[in-house]
């Protein structure tokens, strides 16, 4: 057993969002995704086959869907995404940098 710190790590300069496998297995998979404003691509959306339950650790986010309205998520707030919720990602902060911790099942 390793003990980590979900703030350590993180590298100054970000071109992309930086996605981390935590631990996974064939029913679940955590990461830990690091956004210094980036977005989705203004075309498409995610389509996933499994449900993901998302916390905003640090720094804000907002989530906009298909068929719902936008969500704003700040520190410490938490939405369950069903399997084929179509959604982006339409704001992140970068400073401070929003540090997201996803579950997939």
């Amino acid at each position: 057993m390793n003990k980590k710190n979900i703030f350590d790590g993180i590298p100054d300069n970000l071109k992309n969002e930086l996605f981390e496998d935590i631990f996974s297995n064939e029913n679940i998979k955590i990461e830990r995704i690091v956004s210094k404003g980036h977005i989705s691509p203004e075309s498409g959306w995610y389509d996933q086959n499994t449900a993901e339950f998302v916390v905003v650790v640090q720094g804000e986010a907002v989530l906009s869907f298909l068929d719902a309205d936008d969500v704003r998520l700040k520190e410490g707030d938490y939405i369950n995404i069903p399997a084929h919720t179509k959604h982006k990602v339409s704001y992140t902060s970068s400073n401070p940098e929003t540090i997201w911790l996803a579950i997939h099942f």
